[in-house]
């Protein structure tokens, strides 16, 4: 009987220091595990506001092309246009379905977002999103379609909707780093500052 007792103790003893050192694994390797998974930078931007540009050029790409932590961050984009322009801009934008070729869309509107948001009249402002939007795989039938398109200006809205009442977002851009909002300049290093705090 007392054979037996000690056999289910050792066997529990066994099966308590098994979780504790797999628990203790996990801690140790807290920032392996984190480097596996991405780092969510949320970016609430109109596609007309100068900052937003900026903030895109010399933050995100350099990030992007930044070999020592580009791997553990992935950017998303979150449309709050401003005006009739950016709202536009933001449909020709998720009218692209393909990742890469959007975010390549997204790179290029702000590069040349002086020639195209600066046109009085929003039918030449359309026209040349238009032919921005056809660099990028996007036919004139399609971006017609998603310009004219209600439930796509009905979304994004409402994105904008929800974003102000959850973020309380009041300018552009405004950037949250998991979850938390980034208070920091718009400036490369001090980005990467405080993106290498979690890692």
């Amino acid at each position: 009987m007392k054979i037996k007792i000690q056999n289910n103790t050792i066997n529990i003893l066994f099966v308590f220091f098994a979780f504790f050192l797999l628990s203790s694994c996990d801690q140790k390797n807290g920032k392996s595990v984190l480097k596996n998974n991405n780092i969510t930078v949320k970016v609430f931007s109109s596609l007309t506001c100068p900052h937003c540009a900026n903030f895109h050029e010399n933050v995100v790409l350099k990030i992007k092309n930044d070999k020592e932590i580009n791997n553990v961050i992935k950017f998303e984009h979150i449309g709050f246009p401003l005006n009739l322009q950016a709202l536009n801009a933001e449909k020709v934008l998720q009218c692209s379905k393909n990742q890469e070729k959007k975010d390549e869309l997204l790179t290029h509107l702000y590069k040349k977002q002086n020639n195209w948001a600066s046109q009085s009249d929003i039918n030449d402002i359309n026209e040349s999103l238009k032919n921005i939007g056809k660099t990028y795989g996007l036919s004139i039938t399609e971006l017609d379609m998603c310009l004219k398109d209600e439930n796509l200006e009905e979304k994004i809205l409402e994105k904008l909707l929800n974003a102000q009442k959850e973020y309380k977002i009041n300018s552009t851009p405004t950037i949250f780093i998991n979850n938390k909002k980034y208070k920091g300049d718009h400036k490369f290093k001090d980005f990467k500052k405080e993106i290498e705090k979690l890692l």
